[in-house]
Parts: structure tokens; C-alpha cells; sequence
């Protein structure tokens, strides 16, 4: 995938707690003219981040922008901004915390069953076990959810399930 850069605006998600770039069309076919791509997102040249590009309609995409990178940009709706957009080679399409990297290291069926599932939920696990500051919190998350996730059927790997099994 080439470099692609160009311009937008960044939007407010009329149905969600959250703010958006928008994707046009034409990138969107730069980008393989499929949504199920994962994309490293440079704004104005300041800030890159790991997103994914979800359909908005009209063959237009977008990727989300959460709150705190709009504050690390000093950004807000409507401001115009310069997006680069590269492929994401990373494994996951996001970076693993080191807890759970070790813990799938030591537990050959908690790897397993993980790389059996779909990427977004690998995804979710990825994100809630790194969505904590202390070590100690990420290690209890990712025992909780992988030894969870070996108990569970195949097929039926909820996040609800994982959680609380």
C-alpha cells in the first residue's frame, strides 16, 4: 500500500461519544475498496496512532479519533486537518501489551485459542488488558480473559463470557 496523504475535516459521531476523520471514496479504493483494513494514521504530521477504517456510507469510511488524541493535538470538530495514511503491518493491528505477549509465550492453549479468534476480538482483549496503567492489573487481565477463554466452546468466545466466566 503507497503512502496516501490528503485533507478533512474532523466530524463528531452524530451517534456516539466520539470524533471522527473521514475517509473519502477515492482513498478508500487506494486503500483496496474494502473496510476491513487497518491503517497507521499520522495527523498534521504530529500524532500516528493504529485505527481501522469503518464504512460511512456512500463509499466514504472513517476512523475513529478519541478525545485525548484531539486534546495531544490541541483539535476539535470542524478543524480542517492533513492526514497520512501507511499500511499497519503489526500482527494484531495494535500494539500487545508485554503481560499478555508473556502470558500467550507460557500457555500454549490460551495461544491457541486466541489466534483462533476473529482479529476484533483479538483486538478487544488487546485493548482491555493495555487499557490499564499498573502492571500488576494487566497480568490479572489477561489471566482472567485467556483463562476464561479456554474454558469457553468454541464459537462461542464472547467478551461477556470472557470476562465473567
Amino acid at each position: 500500500m503507497p503512502t496516501i496523504n490528503y485533507k478533512t475535516l474532523i466530524n463528531k459521531l452524530p451517534h456516539l461519544p466520539g470524533h471522527y476523520i473521514e475517509v473519502p471514496p477515492v482513498v478508500v479504493q487506494q486503500l483496496g475498496g474494502t473496510f476491513k483494513v487497518r491503517v497507521l494514521c499520522t495527523i498534521n504530521n504530529k500524532l500516528t496512532f493504529q485505527g481501522g477504517l469503518v464504512a460511512l456510507g456512500g463509499g466514504s469510511g472513517y476512523i475513529s479519533i478519541n478525545n485525548k488524541q484531539l486534546k495531544q493535538l490541541g483539535l476539535q470538530s470542524g478543524d480542517k486537518v492533513e492526514i497520512t495514511l501507511q499500511e499497519d503491518t503489526t500482527e494484531y493491528g495494535m500494539e500487545v501489551p508485554e503481560e499478555l505477549k508473556e502470558l500467550l509465550n507460557q500457555d500454549t492453549e490460551g495461544k491457541r485459542r486466541f489466534e483462533l479468534l476473529p482479529p476484533g476480538k483479538q483486538r478487544y482483549i488487546i485493548y482491555y488488558v493495555g487499557g490499564v496503567k499498573s502492571s500488576q492489573l494487566r497480568i490479572d487481565r489477561a489471566l482472567l480473559l485467556i483463562n476464561n477463554l479456554k474454558q469457553l466452546p468454541l464459537g462461542k468466545e464472547s467478551f461477556r463470557e470472557m470476562l465473567s466466566k
